[in-house]
């Protein structure tokens, strides 16, 4: 079974930015500069997830070309894989300036697999900044070798493997144990939110294998404290030692999407800034080199063309959920 297509599609998605109706909100103006104070930048997951590295990211970035000067504290407010944290965006800050999130895939899969209420047409679009690939890692004394022997595992006995995945995480490992031919509702998933904790948790024995990002897992794959099994790419991640899933002979390529959203509502002129200070920043030396260390790909639009990808991508993934059903 071929889900290349609806895979690759699912690699990109949404970013969405609107604001607060608080009543401390500031609003920019005519007569004040924006941005005239600090502007929280929130992970909707721990320290050390994919949205952790990529908000901290952007926020190094930012700072160390001078881009933004005023303050850009980050917050994590892990839960539901983002759910949570949109759901505080939408409730709470509608119409201010002065919040902005990162998202990902995962905001399109809770909202179609019934884990929020909320997508990316409920919030303002900031920008799409990067994608990166999915893979699988294990402990670096794990006995499992490859994806072929570890999926064959889980068709024998599906309890006999814990895997350590957000919610967010489970499509694309769905995707790899149709495949080969098993069934993915009996998989023994571990609720494990970022790299982080999924390092931890393979490290500690309570968890044989995990998935999540390139990102979240590339430093512990180098200094060998995992090993990667496989990487849902077309063709190796350079710097990355893992085979592909396709060499394994599982036709499963996808990749996430990363960006920034922010509450419904956002002034214009704070969106307008927020996209010129972005587009500046994907050209930056700073940028660039924490692309290539961080080993995501930069895929940066905005308007037109973020809402067409966002239309599609969302189409593209409810397809693909349905065929699993």
């Amino acid at each position: 079974m071929r889900l290349t297509t609806a895979l690759a599609a699912l690699a990109a998605t949404v970013l969405v930015m609107a604001g607060c109706a608080d009543s401390d909100s500031r609003q920019p103006d005519s007569a004040t500069a924006y941005p005239s104070g600090p502007v929280t930048m929130s992970a909707g997951a721990g320290p050390g997830s994919g949205f952790d590295l990529t908000i901290r990211a952007v926020v190094d970035a930012l700072r160390a070309d001078k881009i933004v000067t005023v303050g850009l504290p980050v917050q994590n407010k892990p839960g539901g894989a983002g759910a949570d944290l949109l759901a505080t965006m939408v409730r709470d800050h509608r119409g201010a300036d002065d919040q902005i999130a990162v998202t990902s895939l995962s905001m399109m899969l809770n909202q179609l697999e019934g884990r929020s209420p909320y997508g990316y047409a409920d919030v303002t679009m900031i920008a799409r900044l990067m994608t990166e690939y999915f893979v699988v890692v294990t402990g670096s004394a794990s006995p499992s070798a490859n994806l072929g022997e570890v999926m064959a595992a889980i068709k024998a006995d599906p309890s006999s493997v814990r895997v350590g995945a957000a919610a967010d995480d489970q499509a694309p490992f769905d995707l790899l144990v149709s495949a080969t031919g098993g069934d993915p509702s009996k998989v023994r998933y571990i609720d494990v939110e970022g790299g982080a904790d999924q390092t931890a948790a393979l490290r500690n024995d309570t968890v044989d294998v995990a998935i999540g990002g390139v990102s979240e897992f590339a430093g512990a794959v180098r200094d060998r404290t995992l090993r990667a099994l496989g990487v849902l790419a077309e063709n190796r991640v350079p710097g990355l030692d893992a085979p592909t899933a396709r060499e394994q002979g599982l036709d499963v390529t996808l990749s996430n999407w990363r960006g920034l959203y922010g509450p419904p509502d956002m002034p214009a002129s704070a969106v307008d800034y927020w996209r010129n200070a972005l587009g500046d920043m994907v050209k930056s030396p700073a940028w660039i080199a924490i692309a290539q260390r961080s080993q995501f790909t930069t895929t940066f639009s905005t308007g037109d063309d973020l809402q067409k990808f966002l239309a599609n991508t969302q189409s593209d993934v409810k397809t693909a959920l349905d065929a699993q059903k």
